[in-house]
């Protein structure tokens, strides 16, 4: 140990040579300053009367939970903050619970429900699977601090007597499927697909707490019930771990005592209630966004539940067979690797790869870890692969083959739900900041189209017997939305007179007549064109292309001097977004950059970067929203035995009878193209095949 610390001191002096600076700055930052001059004195800052209102507005900024329900504890009057609830004093309004055991009690509430102009509803279930979830109780609330749970299937020994579940279910069924009783609930999309599987169309849904809260903020906050009771009520909720435990040991909700689940789901009734009353006026007092959430997000929730259920088909047995080519080429990159180093190694190791990497082959660092050591993160990976070095190229492979093993040829057969025989992915409308959707379990959004091994993934997603699969997919959309919003002229007439884009971009770019770019210069106008939108520097630009940056400059200053309008319009939103700290797409759906106007350069510069594409990225994501809506109710509409399966990005998937090949095609490219009018035509590909990647 000794020998060691020693040799660790003799190689200090040259550390601190390489480091000066840093170490005279870490000097600097860690000496208290004694003599700075003060404009305050002793008297100003001695202890004075608490300002609870002040410390409740900071808490809830600095989210500290327990010191919020502390300072309400305290002091029952407390008041929000202008932006938290209107309801201030929710948090301590007397609670009135019921727990619904007997039929008298039942036939109260019903009646109260029957009733009700608006009720909050919500489901206790087995699972959190969608589709294999059931019932094991009901809450409601009618108004603030009024809810009652109605536990059906509770089986624990010695749990109470409940109400008979198929007889509660006949009363509810009525009444959950009528349009003219309002219900208002959290992420009602779930709680739609558990009454179906009780064979009840959970019709009159006005609202939904949780897409209410990310059509008013999409960044402010989560949009999980939990969060928005803290940030817009104050209020600190009992959790679902409170009552059922963390781990392996977790009780589902059938197994936990009815004295601690009635609480619990009550509250959950009630909360949701109040939220709404909380963040529909702020919505309603902003009328772009009332529509947005009116036109858009609410009708996109049944079309959401229907597209989970419809689900899609795979051939396990080609998943199988292309997990074990896999397995073979990881083998044989381990083996690359290996050579390469000079011996054996963990290629999951982060040290082991910092020592040959930065070490034994004295590659470029590029990054350092916040504990001072060479990072071996994917982007500084691929920096080096990019410059060329084998090892990181290597690696590279080894992880990109490794991830799509695991994340899907391996899962996705497990994936396969056993009474539909097909997999049912999850689908998220309030995740993303900019409105487009996203997916989980699987996640349909990453597997890459560009590698061959993405390619293979996809032709296992199958139509079935007797069907084809048919894939509409907006064309340049981004670059279309980015013509309509600058009103560029070059940009407008080239979309107009059906021109390729980025062969026209490198006619402008490289100087050369349209019939003359070559296939270089048109992959380079592509990089150019789509790398802006997304805010791209010269030296990002430089990378993709593999040039140098200066010349990467020089061809984004030709850029903006043929497509003037581009260069008005980013200007113009970079300062927009400074003056009021939000941008907006086409449809009035808002995106808040709390970091615009940041003193830190890389947060702002990431904001400015993110005003320019937000309104480009959701006003695809509202486009597609759009054509999903009226293409859902067409369906609806009819019986023709097509199904829409698979959104990703800008593409819909749709599994069709052959029979009726010809009228989908047509019929579904009418409703896409109509989704929005813009100053440029919206394109449509349509693509066929009896698999996806033939479809594509």
């Amino acid at each position: 140990v000794r020998e060691l610390d020693f040799r660790g001191a003799k190689k200090m002096p040259e550390k601190l040579a390489e480091n000066k600076e840093m170490a005279d700055l870490s000097y600097q930052l860690a000496t208290i300053k004694c003599d700075v001059e003060l404009d305050i004195h002793l008297e100003e800052i001695k202890n004075q009367p608490q300002d609870t209102e002040a410390l409740l507005a900071l808490f809830k900024q600095m989210e500290f939970r327990g010191w919020i329900s502390e300072l309400q504890s305290s002091d029952s009057s407390s008041t929000t903050d202008s932006g938290s609830a209107t309801e201030a004093d929710n948090t301590t309004t007397e609670q009135n619970y019921d727990t619904i055991l007997d039929q008298q009690q039942w036939q109260v509430w019903l009646e109260k429900l029957q009733k009700a102009e608006l009720f909050a509803f919500d489901t206790e279930t087995t699972s959190l699977d969608y589709l294999e979830a059931r019932i094991v109780g009901v809450s409601f609330a009618v108004k603030a601090g009024e809810a009652a749970y109605l536990p059906l299937k509770h089986d624990y020994p010695g749990a109470p007597e409940q109400l008979d579940f198929d007889s509660v279910m006949q009363d509810l069924k009525p009444l959950l499927e009528s349009p003219k009783h309002l219900k208002v609930g959290q992420n009602l999309k779930y709680d739609r697909h558990v009454l179906l599987n009780h064979d009840i169309n959970l019709q009159g849904i006005a609202h939904d707490t949780m897409l209410e809260s990310y059509v008013l903020d999409s960044t402010a906050t989560r949009h999980d019930m939990d969060s928005l009771a803290q940030k817009y009520l104050g209020r600190d909720t009992i959790h679902f771990e409170d009552i059922a435990g963390k781990g392996k040991k977790q009780l589902t909700f059938n197994e936990i005592g009815i004295e601690q689940a009635s609480p619990y789901a009550a509250e959950d009734a009630d909360i949701t209630l109040q939220l709404h009353q909380t963040l529909w006026p702020k919505i309603e007092n902003i009328p772009s966004l009332a529509k947005v959430y009116r036109e858009l997000e609410m009708p996109l929730l049944p079309v959401l539940n229907t597209l989970e259920r419809n689900g899609v088909n795979i051939d396990i047995w080609m998943l199988q067979q292309q997990s074990d080519n896999m397995a073979r080429q990881i083998a044989d990159l381990e083996e690359q690797a290996y050579a390469v180093a000079g011996q054996k190694f963990n290629l999951g190791s982060p040290k082991q790869l910092q020592e040959i990497l930065y070490e034994k082959q004295q590659l470029p660092v590029k990054k350092k870890t916040p504990k001072g050591q060479p990072s071996t993160a994917e982007e500084v990976l691929q920096e080096l692969a990019d410059e060329g070095y084998e090892l990181p190229q290597i690696i590279m492979q080894y992880r990109g083959l490794s991830k799509l093993k695991s994340t899907y040829t391996d899962k996705l057969p497990l994936q396969v739900n056993k009474t539909s025989g097909r997999v049912h992915t999850s689908y998220h409308q309030a995740v993303t900041a900019t409105g487009r959707l996203s997916s989980s379990d699987p996640n349909l959004q990453n597997i890459p189209i560009r590698s061959e091994n993405g390619r293979r993934i996809r032709e296992a997603f199958v139509a079935s017997d007797g069907y084809v699969l048919l894939a509409a997919d907006y064309s340049q959309i981004e670059l279309r939305i980015m013509a309509h919003l600058s009103g560029d002229k070059s940009l407008l007439n080239a979309f107009a007179n059906g021109e390729d884009i980025h062969r026209h971009t490198a006619s402008e770019i490289f100087g050369v007549a349209l019939e003359d770019v070559t296939s270089d210069q048109r992959r380079s106008a592509k990089a150019i064109n789509f790398g802006l939108i997304y805010g791209m520097s010269a030296h990002g630009l430089s990378r993709q292309l593999g040039i140098e940056r200066h010349q990467a400059a020089d061809y984004m200053n030709v850029y903006f001097e043929r497509y003037p309008g581009v260069r008005q319009y980013m200007d113009s939103t970079r300062q927009q977004a400074k003056d009021q700290g939000y941008v907006e797409t086409i449809f009035g759906r808002r995106l808040y950059l709390p970091e615009i106007n940041s003193s830190n350069g890389m947060r702002r510069q990431y904001a400015e970067r993110t005003a320019i594409n937000a309104p480009m990225q959701g006003s695809a994501a509202d486009i597609i929203k759009r054509a999903m809506i009226d293409i859902h109710s067409w369906l609806a509409d009819v019986d023709n035995g097509i199904k829409m399966i698979m959104q990703v990005h800008d593409e819909l998937v749709f599994e069709v009878p052959k029979e009726q090949l010809d009228m989908a095609r047509k019929t579904i490219e009418d409703f896409m193209v109509k989704a929005a009018q813009l100053n440029v035509p919206l394109e449509v590909g349509i693509g066929v095949g009896d698999n996806w990647e033939q479809a594509h």
